[in-house]
């Protein structure tokens, strides 16, 4: 079993997330797409795998600050969605 990690991007909006993910079969594979490469980066970064090229580290990067985009517009629009 993995041990959470004590830094989370959307820690403080577990809630939310929690709800979008069981309203939204998509929101969910988004989200566990972002934190299983969050976890690889930080596997990579903290020596606990083998060297990796660092073409691999930027492209895993990449594809995360995207998914962490389009998190980020799911909540806002659930933020806005509460407001109306």
């Amino acid at each position: 079993m993995k041990t959470p990690r004590s830094y989370r991007k959307f820690q403080f909006q577990q809630d939310k997330i929690k709800n979008l993910e069981e309203k939204s079969p998509r929101f969910k594979r988004i989200y566990t797409e972002f934190e299983n490469l969050s976890d690889e980066i930080w596997d990579i970064e903290t020596g606990s795998r083998d060297a990796v090229p660092d073409d691999f580290i930027f492209a895993l990067q990449l594809q995360t600050n995207i998914l962490e985009d389009e998190i980020d517009d799911w909540l806002s629009l659930k933020d806005e969605e509460t407001v109306e």
